[in-house]
């Protein structure tokens, strides 16, 4: 690449970082904008799932697409669906429309997948997990900031947060278009396009290595998920947090993970490599669950909080680097696309879960139930990374310290 040009990883980091900042406008305020529609419980629950639930459906469609067209397009594309959602959830004068808004951003929310995709096409060895990892330090600082120009924003109107947000996607829309070149490999050819998107999951199951690490994904998610969507209610029952207090935490969370996924990782990939990533993240998760079990005081509370971070932080890219490099360069996009389809299951599994658990169990429910999946996952993980010669062969190009 010549001096003075972006690389295809800077601008996609750019893109889903200006784009993340608008889901971190839109989110917070979600649960106040459906209360001015009394919803049941079930509609709300419902609502708060409907964008997982069409990731889930149509995340390994587009991922299939960008094989077959492109990255760039299905990047395009999936940036002005979710423009498009946010100016439904700016001007959303009935439930129905709200929901139309989360469902129309779900739908179209190919762009984390299609990102991931023009990584894996323009990285090799370790600097593939850095580049992951760089989309996960997107993701802390769009949570950081998001959530900041969301409270600025409401004041000025209650359509303004989503006019913010539509106007964030639109701007890495322009960026898309102006800076990121075509990254999908030239000269090769996908398997026709199919519509039917589990077919394309299950497909994605069968292939050698990969079944093992969608499982992980799934169980690791569904523990975050189950942690995340009770944790403010944690913190105000176990605590006497605010509102404001509740926001200093998620700001530790967005900030280590931003630390660890942008800085810390591209240091520890070439000196342990992905699997002992996996098993350390998926560990210090177990450790962050524990201590969470055992809280007395403040000061470990933050303490199990930056754990969840840095554990998150070390698995997520090392997995989706491992599951790239055991992937043909023509299925990068179906491959990935499945790991967010099962992600987002998991983020719809997981919140009716922990607010079940919660209320049945306490306050410490979502936790014991998330060190029991991490522990299951750590069985998992260190069973299938074991002496796996497959695992060997997709690590050796490239890869040091494994």
């Amino acid at each position: 690449m010549r001096s003075g040009r972006l690389t295809p990883t800077s601008v996609v980091f750019l893109v889903v970082f200006i784009d993340l900042m608008g889901f971190g406008i839109v989110i917070p305020l979600l649960p106040l904008y459906a209360e001015k529609f009394r919803p049941s419980p079930l509609e709300f629950g419902l609502l708060m799932s409907s964008y997982s639930a069409m990731q889930f459906v149509f995340a390994p469609l587009l991922g299939r697409l960008s094989d077959r067209v492109g990255r760039r397009p299905v990047l395009l594309v999936s940036l002005l669906g979710t423009a498009a959602g946010y100016l439904l959830f700016a001007f959303a004068g009935s439930l129905p429309v709200l929901f139309a808004s989360r469902l129309l951003d779900g739908a179209t929310g190919g762009n984390i997948a299609t990102a991931q995709a023009v990584i894996a096409d323009t990285t090799t060895g370790s600097d593939r997990v850095r580049g992951m990892g760089l989309i996960g330090m997107a993701f802390g600082l769009g949570f950081i900031l998001g959530p900041a120009i969301g409270g600025f924003a409401v004041h000025l109107g209650p359509a303004a947060p989503g006019l913010f947000a539509a106007g964030l996607s639109l701007v890495a829309f322009f960026w898309a278009l102006v800076r990121l070149p075509e990254t999908r490999p030239v000269g090769t050819q996908a398997r026709p396009f199919e519509v039917l998107s589990l077919a394309s999951l299950a497909r994605t199951a069968r292939r050698p290595g990969i079944a093992a690490l969608l499982v992980l994904s799934l169980v690791t998610a569904t523990a975050f998920a189950s942690f995340e969507a009770t944790f403010a209610q944690y913190l105000s029952h176990r605590f006497g947090f605010g509102p404001s207090g509740v926001a200093g935490v998620f700001v530790a969370v967005g900030v280590t993970a931003a630390l660890v996924q942008g800085g810390l990782l591209r240091r520890l990939v070439p000196l342990l490599g992905e699997r002992r990533l996996v098993l350390s993240g998926i560990l210090t998760l177990v450790l962050a669950f524990g201590l969470f079990l055992a809280l007395g005081s403040v000061p470990l509370l933050f303490v199990a909080v930056v754990l969840v971070s840095l554990g998150t932080g070390l698995l997520t890219p090392s997995l989706l680097g491992l599951a790239s490099r055991r992937t043909d360069p023509t299925e990068q996009g179906e491959v990935l696309g499945a790991f967010q389809s099962t992600a987002a299951l998991g983020r719809i599994l997981g919140p009716f879960w922990g607010e079940n658990v919660y209320l049945r169990v306490g306050p410490a429910g979502p936790h014991g139930t998330g060190l029991v999946l991490e522990l299951l996952a750590a069985l998992l993980a260190a069973w299938a990374l074991r002496g796996d010669d497959k695992i060997a062969r997709a690590e050796a190009p490239g890869a040091s310290g494994a």
